[in-house]
């Protein structure tokens, strides 16, 4: 058994080395063992041996292997070394195994290699550095930025080129459990780890930050589950403006409720008022992307006392330049089902899931695309108030999509549809087809039918407010 021993834990070039001479010696993997420093190795192992001697020419290996081992080596995984020196004496008979992403050992290094390129990232993104007065000799003495911070992996020394560059005129040091780096302006040292009291916990730069990020802080731009996703609670820490996110989300919302509450009382139960805020307000929505390539929002329309309200998937072309709801093709074939239904249309209040036209530009043409789930959970919002502010005896799901924002899931229209439903906040609700889907069907006869059975819908929830 041989034993390899790596100086740190992120060794990348003793372990390169090393597994040159194991392979120039034709080392089968299972006779290796890997260790850093002094720690505990494999009971039946020798002692360590004399590291192996790398092959004068080196070892001809693709590019994506060292990219990958490169990044792996900073993982945290026990076997990394193991692992990357097997799939080296692996690709040496097949060349292309690295490009297996099917093969167990390439997809398990891949997620070593992937949760360390996020790490190194999360390190950028998320480290503040705090003003301290340095004591040292009046010759290097002053002001030296400090920053803490606990990677979840070895990537503190291949991340120290990134702060050098970034901050090249500035003396700092970056604090963390493992190893400590320090910046003179000139040359890069290391020192032993920390412990989060050798840090600072603020200076006085941060509460003019506070300030000026509380006055730009845009709470329709915050998706909650996306940003505790790219920035877990544990960074939270680090920089002093999360302190200020609760609470201005806290009161961002209760301002929307208090403006609407306001607005009600004023009319004395009227919903105009409120509805016409609401409406002005979602004209700045930019909750999720689909605001940028449009033309504008376009919010719902119709009597704010309506019994019915009618909740579709997205507007079209021709609503997103109207500005209005259902005036295209889909609009026309359902005001004409209306009347034969014998539901009086102007009774009926119209909007959409997704209050942005999601398309895909074809030469001059703009061609739908249905909406994703994070688009519809962004309008999500938009549409509860609609319904909170009008509220109506019988909501209508016009398609999957409408079927999805009101009872925030997956629902199936062949098997709910005909029957009442019940909704989160217990009001009524149908599931029917979307007038659009009608348009799209080839055959002429069916078309016929399902068009018949649309109107039998309609008319069944014109009975429920008769």
């Amino acid at each position: 058994m041989r034993v390899v021993t790596l100086t740190e834990p992120d060794d990348f070039d003793g372990w390169r080395d090393a597994a040159r001479g194991l392979v120039a010696e034709n080392v089968p993997p299972d006779d290796v063992v890997w260790q850093v420093g002094n720690e505990p190795t494999d009971l039946f192992a020798t002692a360590a041996d004399p590291a192996p001697t790398p092959t004068p020419g080196g070892i001809s290996v693709p590019r994506a292997f060292l990219d990958l081992a490169r990044s792996a080596i900073l993982g945290t995984d026990p076997e990394r070394f193991a692992l990357l020196y097997t799939l080296l004496t692996r690709l040496r008979q097949e060349p292309k195994l690295i490009e297996d992403r099917a093969d167990p050992l390439v997809r398990r290094l891949d997620r070593i290699a992937k949760d360390v390129r996020r790490d190194i990232h999360k390190m950028r993104a998320f480290l503040r550095f705090r003003e301290v007065e340095d004591g040292a000799g009046s010759d290097e003495g002053g002001t030296r930025f400090v920053a803490w911070f606990e990677p979840d992996n070895h990537i503190v020394r291949a991340n120290a080129a990134f702060f050098v560059n970034r901050f090249a005129s500035m003396r700092w040091s970056i604090l963390t459990p493992e190893v400590s780096i320090h910046w003179d302006g000139k040359a890069l040292s290391e020192g032993p780890g920390a412990s989060k009291a050798d840090a600072p916990d603020g200076d006085p730069t941060e509460e003019v930050w506070k300030t000026y990020y509380a006055s730009i802080f845009n709470p329709a731009r915050v998706k909650i589950g996306a940003m505790l996703k790219e920035m877990p609670k544990k960074y939270w820490k680090n920089m002093p403006e999360t302190a200020l996110v609760p609470g201005l989300l806290a009161a961002a919302q209760a301002r929307e409720s208090g403006m609407i509450a306001k607005a009600r009382d004023t009319i004395g139960g009227n919903s105009l008022i409120a509805w016409e805020a609401l409406r002005d307000e979602a004209t700045g929505c930019t909750r999720c992307p689909l605001y940028k390539p449009t033309t504008q929002t376009v919010f719902g329309e119709g009597p704010v006392d309506a019994p019915l309200m009618f909740v579709g998937e997205q507007p079209g072309d021709q609503e997103d330049i109207a500005g209005r709801p259902f005036v295209g093709p889909a609009g026309q074939m359902f005001d004409k089902a209306m009347a034969e239904a014998g539901v009086d249309r102007s009774r009926a209040y119209v909007t959409n899931a997704v209050k942005h036209f999601k398309f895909e530009q074809c030469g001059k043409r703009r061609i739908h695309a249905k909406p994703g789930a994070g688009e519809i959970d962004a309008c999500r919002w938009w549409i509860e108030q609609e319904q909170m502010l009008i509220k109506p005896k019988v909501t209508v799901a016009l398609g999957a999509t409408a079927a999805r924002s009101l009872f925030g899931k997956v629902m199936t229209i062949g098997r709910e549809r005909g029957r009442a439903l019940q909704l989160p906040d217990g009001g009524e609700a149908w599931i029917t087809v979307h007038p659009s889907y009608l348009l799209r069907l080839p055959d002429p006869a069916q078309a016929t039918e399902e068009y018949a059975r649309f109107v039998e819908d309609l008319r069944t929830v014109g009975s429920r407010i008769a």
